[in-house]
C-alpha cells in the first residue's frame, strides 16, 4: 500500500479488524516515515458499470458515491459510522440488483430514498443537486411535494 505522505509503498499493517456491519476489513497501516493511515478492504461481487444520462458508461466508484453523500450530510447530526453503514447499504443494494449496468437515475433514487429516512435536510440537499434545481421556484415546488417537513 502506498503511503499518502511519502508516496512510497513501504507500509505495514499495525491493526486489522472487521467494520461494525461486517462488510469490510479496516486496516491501520504505518509507513516507515512514521505516518499512520487507514485502509478498507471490501467484497466486490461484480464490476458495476454506471450508465449516465448521455449514454456514456463508467465503472461504479464507491468513493464518488461516498463523497456526494458526505456533502449532503455536511454539518448534520449524523455520525460517521451511521453514514458508512448507509453507504454500504446502498452499495450492496446496487450489487444485489443483479445487473452489470445501472443508470445514474437508479443510484440517485436509491440514495434519495435512503436519505429521506436518514436525514430530511440531507435529502433535500442531495435532491437539489440530483434533480438539478435551477431556480428558487424549483426548490420550493420540490419541498412542497414532500411530506418530510410537514408537521405530524
Amino acid at each position: 500500500m502506498i503511503c499518502p505522505c511519502e508516496k512510497k509503498g513501504e507500509t505495514s499493517v499495525v491493526d486489522s479488524r472487521p467494520t461494525e456491519d461486517g462488510t469490510a476489513i479496516r486496516r491501520r497501516r504505518m509507513c516507515v516515515c512514521g505516518e499512520r493511515f487507514t485502509t478498507f478492504e471490501r467484497i466486490q461481487f461484480r464490476e458495476l458499470m454506471v450508465v449516465k444520462k448521455n449514454g456514456r458508461k463508467s465503472p461504479f466508484d464507491r468513493d464518488k458515491l461516498t463523497k456526494s453523500i458526505y456533502i449532503a450530510l455536511k454539518k448534520r447530526p449524523i455520525d460517521t459510522g451511521t453514514a458508512e453503514k448507509f453507504i454500504s447499504k446502498v452499495s450492496r443494494a446496487l450489487e444485489e440488483l443483479g445487473q452489470s449496468e445501472i443508470s445514474t437515475s437508479t443510484i440517485g433514487t436509491m440514495v434519495m430514498e435512503g436519505l429521506k429516512e436518514l436525514d430530511p435536510v440531507a435529502y433535500v440537499r442531495f435532491a437539489s443537486v440530483y434533480r438539478n434545481f435551477r431556480e428558487e421556484q424549483d426548490f420550493v415546488q420540490f419541498v412542497d411535494k414532500i411530506d418530510v417537513f410537514k408537521k405530524k
